[in-house]
C-alpha cells in the first residue's frame, strides 16, 4: 500500500470500549490508505483484542441514542507504545473518554504527546481526556456541546460548535465537535503531520441504498472528502438530505456476518436529476442494498456509464452485484464478498481470491475489494486510479503512496 519509507510517519489511536464507531475507524482506515502507520491501543489490552463500539446519533430526542456498533481489532499493545517513536496521536470519542479520563498511563501519554508539541487530534467526547490530563488551560478547543463545561473548567477557552462539524486548531491541538466533521478534522491533522495533498479536485459519485453497509459507505465517502474531492451520494426514489439506514456487517464466529442496525447514512444530491458525465469516478458500497439497487435501470445505466467510459470505478463486498447485472465485468479480473463469486463468474469475470479477506484488486478502471477490513487499500488504489497523492515529509524526505503491487 505504501512505500518502506511511509513508516516514518506513524501516530498512535486512542481507543477503549464503547469508543464511537466512527471516531475510531473512519480515521484509522483513512490515515492507513494515505501511507500513514496507525497503531490503535487500549490500556488492558494487547494487539489482536477487541473494542466493542457505540453508534451515537441525534434521532430527534434531547440527547443522542446509542446502539452497539462494529468490534474494532486492535494492532498494537498499549504496554509497548513509546510518544517518541511516534509523529502524532488521535483521541476517538464515544463513552470510552470517561473512563479512560481516570486512567494515570492514559494522561501520562497524552501529556507526552502534548508537551512534545506533536500533532494531537481530539474529538467529540475525547477532549475530557485531555482536560483531565491538564493539557487545555488557555488553548481554544472545541468538542460535543455536554462537553463545554468540563472543558470551561479545566481552562480552556472554549468555542462553542456552531455546527457539529466545527473544527478548530490551536498550536498542536486539532479539536472537533462530532464525526460530521472527520473530513476536515483528518485533513487537519494530515496538515499537521507535514502531509500535503495533490490532484484531489476530483468528482466522485457514491450509489447508495437502504442498508447498505455502514463502513463501505462512510470510511471511503470521508476519506475522500478530507483529501479535497467533491463526494455526492445518491439513492433511487430519494433526494440530497434524505437517509440511508445502513447495517453493521461484522464477523463474530458465526458461519456468516451477523448483521446490527448502522448509522443512518445522509444524501448529498438528487438521484433523479444526477448526471453521471460530470464526475470522475463511481464508489459502489456493499451490505443488503446492491441486491435490489441491481434491479433498477437507472442504477444500471450509470455503472454502465462509468465502466464503458473506462472511468475509475471502486466496488466492494456485495457492490459487485450490481456490476455483475450490468453486464460490465466480462474479461475484468476482480474479486467480492465470497458470497458473491457466483454473480462474478457468471457475469464473465476472472474470480482473484480474496486471501486475506482485506485483499483488494486493480484491473484496468476497476478497483474491487472483498469488504470493510480492506479499505485502506481499497481507498489507496481508487487513488491511485484518480492521480491524488499524499505528500509526506520528514527529515528532508518526500514520500509519496505507491500501490503499483495491488494492479492486475
Amino acid at each position: 500500500m505504501a512505500t518502506s519509507a511511509m513508516s516514518e510517519k506513524r501516530v498512535v489511536l486512542l481507543c477503549g470500549d464503547y469508543a464511537e464507531d466512527y471516531e475510531v475507524m473512519v480515521p484509522f482506515q483513512a490515515l492507513l490508505a494515505y501511507g500513514i502507520s496507525v497503531d490503535a491501543v487500549c490500556p488492558g489490552k494487547k494487539a489482536g483484542e477487541t473494542c466493542r463500539t457505540a453508534i451515537h446519533q441525534l434521532s430527534g430526542h434531547q440527547t443522542y441514542t446509542e446502539i452497539r456498533g462494529h468490534n474494532f481489532t486492535l494492532n498494537a499493545s498499549f504496554e509497548d507504545i513509546d510518544h517518541t517513536k511516534y509523529d502524532g496521536l488521535v483521541i476517538a470519542g464515544g463513552r470510552a473518554p470517561e473512563y479512560l479520563a481516570m486512567d494515570a498511563f492514559v494522561l501520562n501519554m497524552v501529556r507526552n504527546f502534548v508537551n512534545s508539541g506533536k500533532p494531537v487530534a481530539s474529538i467529540c467526547h475525547g477532549q475530557l481526556i485531555l482536560a483531565a490530563a491538564g493539557a487545555v488551560g488557555g488553548l481554544k478547543c472545541t468538542g460535543f456541546p455536554a462537553v463545554g463545561p468540563t472543558l470551561i473548567a479545566a481552562g480552556a477557552l472554549w468555542i462553542e460548535p456552531d455546527t457539529l462539524a466545527a473544527c478548530v486548531v490551536d498550536g498542536n491541538i486539532i479539536t472537533a465537535a462530532t464525526y460530521i466533521g472527520h473530513p476536515e478534522f483528518i485533513r487537519l491533522f494530515v496538515k499537521a503531520l507535514g502531509g500535503t495533498i495533490s490532484k484531489s479536485n476530483k468528482r466522485i459519485l457514491f450509489l447508495c441504498g437502504d442498508y447498505m453497509e455502514d463502513y463501505e459507505v462512510t470510511v471511503p465517502f470521508q476519506s475522500l472528502q478530507a483529501l479535497g474531492c467533491h463526494v455526492d451520494a445518491i439513492c433511487p426514489k430519494k433526494k440530497a438530505g434524505d437517509l440511508c439506514p445502513t447495517a453493521v456487517h461484522d464477523f463474530e464466529g458465526d458461519q456468516t456476518y451477523s448483521e446490527k442496525p448502522g448509522h443512518d447514512f445522509t444524501l448529498t444530491a438528487n438521484f433523479e436529476d444526477i448526471d453521471a458525465s460530470s464526475y470522475d469516478a463511481l464508489v459502489i458500497p456493499g451490505g443488503r442494498a446492491p441486491e435490489y439497487l441491481a434491479l433498477d435501470g437507472k442504477v444500471i445505466d450509470i455503472a454502465k456509464h462509468f465502466m464503458e467510459s473506462e472511468k475509475p470505478v471502486a466496488s466492494i463486498c456485495h457492490g459487485q452485484q450490481i456490476l455483475a447485472a450490468a453486464g460490465v465485468l466480462k474479461g475484468k479480473k476482480c474479486t467480492a464478498y465470497p458470497a458473491v463469486k457466483l454473480n462474478v463468474v457468471l457475469a464473465g469475470a476472472t474470480w482473484l481470491e480474496p486471501e486475506p479477506i482485506d485483499r483488494c484488486f486493480t484491473h484496468g478502471n476497476l478497483v474491487t475489494g472483498a469488504a470493510w477490513p480492506g479499505h485502506p487499500e481499497f481507498i489507496s488504489q481508487l487513488m491511485d486510479l484518480l492521480g491524488i497523492k499524499v505528500f509526506l515529509c520528514a527529515e528532508e524526505m518526500v514520500m509519496v503512496m505507491d500501490v503499483s503491487s495491488f494492479v492486475e
